[in-house]
């Protein structure tokens, strides 16, 4: 299979790309990455001598690189989006630019170029917040923030292409994603690189807000089925199976660089801040076998090892970095 992975330089995408090459160092696989300000072109370093590996530097929104590189293309996994909820509410005009108009070229490049499928990767925010129990595959969408605006108008342009035209379409919605070569804005690792660094942490108003947690190669896995034995037009829930209140979330990650609370600053609660996420992932497991396999509490401690290890990694990346 000859694949196109859009934002294979980021954090999930690039660990999508290292397991689908390490699985099999013969596989086809091209990379599209504008390398903006989460992009890292050293998270693909271990698998850039494959011969099968091709980096191309270049902007979903731009149509005449798409259609480039969509050419030969058996299918499309598409990450490249921007994510952080704060920036969104800054500004959502970039979010609007790569989530939207970046999916619509790539949806459009696809159908000419007749691809055999364009997997949608999205995210549980798109449903808005809940209060109990969980959303399934038919919840309605109901986002509250710019960036989820953004990610549930993507995702109803794919499976609009899947009705309309016929092109061959599953779209993953995941929950908050954990571990090693996550930019450092995102909860864990912002508070994790702040605290090796000696630094104070913010938690958000009284850290009651609860997500679920799934490490980023249980997600990985999660898409890899969705890609290889999804029904075309199906919406799959990839969960975690860990829900935490960012308040305790906060206390493990204290304890685990042997830090106390007087390292945490309470901040003012961001604007529309969603105060539970939760997917009911019964179908991805019970249709395509899919289950999380990474311990929470060993997932967390390797991450919190591979930041203390990696400090060249991270420290540059560091300066203005804000939280999620």
């Amino acid at each position: 299979m000859r694949l196109l992975v859009t934002g294979g330089a980021g954090f999930i995408g690039s660990e999508f790309v290292r397991g689908r090459l390490r699985a099999d160092p013969t596989a086809h696989v091209t990379v599209l990455d504008a390398l903006a300000y989460c992009g890292v072109e050293e998270n693909l370093a271990s698998v850039a001598d494959r011969p099968g590996y091709r980096f191309v530097r270049g902007d979903v929104c731009d149509r005449e690189v798409v259609d480039q590189v969509m050419a030969g293309q058996d299918a499309v996994v598409h990450f490249a989006a921007e994510s952080h909820v704060d920036r969104s509410i800054a500004g959502a005009a970039p979010f609007v630019r790569t989530n939207v108009v970046g999916t619509q070229v790539l949806l459009d490049a696809a159908l000419r170029h007749r691809v055999g499928r364009f997997v949608q990767v999205s995210t549980d925010e798109v449903y808005g917040s809940i209060g109990e129990g969980s959303w399934t595959e038919e919840s309605p969408l109901a986002p509250n923030s710019p960036y989820a605006a953004s990610k549930g108008a993507a995702d109803l342009l794919v499976l609009a292409h899947h009705r309309t035209h016929g092109l061959d379409v599953v779209i993953t919605r995941c929950t908050n994603n954990y571990g090693p070569h996550q930019f450092p804005e995102k909860l864990i690792p912002l508070f994790v690189t702040r605290l090796l660094d000696g630094r104070t942490v913010p938690l958000y108003g009284d850290g009651r807000h609860v997500r679920d947690w799934l490490h980023v190669s249980d997600h990985c896995r999660g898409i890899e089925l969705a890609l290889r034995d999804g029904r075309p037009g199906e919406v799959y829930h990839i969960g975690g199976g860990t829900e935490l209140s960012n308040h305790k979330l906060t206390g493990l990650l204290l304890d685990a660089v042997g830090a106390d609370w007087d390292r945490v600053t309470p901040v003012a609660d961001r604007k529309g801040h969603d105060l539970r996420y939760s997917l009911d992932d019964g179908k991805i497991r019970e249709q395509l076998g899919y289950a999380p396999e990474v311990p929470f509490t060993e997932g967390l401690a390797d991450t919190v090892d591979w930041y203390r290890d990696h400090p060249c990694w991270w420290t540059p990346l560091t300066a203005g970095a804000e939280r999620s």
